[in-house]
């Protein structure tokens, strides 16, 4: 019972994973226009900056993994 929990919580592909990267990115602009109001200036759009670098990192790490584990399985099956 656990596994097929568990399974809910796993990205199976490509389309998922961009679907979770659009919600990252989302979540990270409106962090960082709340950065901008509180930090005017320079500072401010160094963090926004820093929000919205962070959801590149992470997406392309996400898209990695899937590619990997996709190798994985076949690699596997053969």
């Amino acid at each position: 019972m656990l596994r097929k929990v568990s399974r809910l919580f796993t990205i199976k592909t490509r389309f998922e994973a961009f679907l979770i990267i659009y919600a990252l990115a989302l979540g990270a602009t409106t962090r960082g226009a709340h950065y901008l109001d509180q930090f005017p200036g320079f500072g401010g759009k160094l963090l926004f900056l820093a929000t919205t670098g962070a959801v590149f990192i992470a997406g392309a790490k996400i898209l990695d993994c899937l590619r990997y584990e996709r190798a994985a399985k076949e690699n596997q099956e053969v």
